[in-house]
């Protein structure tokens, strides 16, 4: 039997805003549980403007750093926490997640959340890390953000605010967001 070479991926819009998010999507936690955090940001293009038509969803270990093997993503029951969210950005390009602060996945390793991204005229859609605040040299001692120049670092670091944390994608232009490819295509 001969291989069958890939074909490339069709651009995920502009159908998507009504087929892929769901119900809850953006609560991986009820907002009043304790240690729920809200991670948001806005969606820039290259040009710097907010994509208005985005989908942004969220993997991420629990707080004690296990990858959650739970079923249950899609019908939320409102106390499971299953590691996994989706939610479209609103009209400004803006996103949130109701969450928890994650944990290393690895001892001396640091917490992440992994990031997808869909948008219109996008062939893939993009992978990225948003990592919470840290120093320096934990930052030159994780796998991943040590192979980053360290000028292109700050795209993969959060800032804390009042309620959580922010983290802004830039799909292009100055300031982008390091995307991560996960094996060929």
């Amino acid at each position: 039997m001969s291989t069958l070479a890939p074909t490339p991926g069709q651009t995920v819009g502009p159908f998507f805003g009504y087929a892929l998010p769901f119900t809850g999507g953006a609560e991986l936690v009820p907002a009043g549980r304790p240690g729920a955090i809200r991670l948001h940001g806005t969606v820039f293009d290259g040009a710097g403007l907010p994509v208005p038509d985005a989908i942004i969803e969220l993997w991420q270990a629990d707080e004690n750093g296990s990858v959650p093997q739970v079923e249950g993503s899609w019908a939320r029951d409102g106390w499971t926490f299953t590691g996994f969210g989706r939610t479209p950005v609103d009209d400004t390009g803006h996103y949130s997640f109701t969450t928890l602060r994650p944990g290393p996945t690895e001892p001396h390793r640091v917490p992440f959340f992994a990031v997808t991204v869909f948008a219109r005229g996008l062939m893939h859609r993009l992978f990225t890390r948003a990592y919470l605040p840290l120093d320096p040299a934990s930052a030159a001692a994780d796998p991943l953000l040590s192979t980053v120049a360290e000028d292109r670092r700050a795209t993969l670091i959060t800032r804390p605010d009042a309620h959580g944390f922010v983290f802004d994608i830039r799909l292009q232009g100055p300031g982008e967001t390091v995307f991560v490819e996960y094996g060929a295509r």
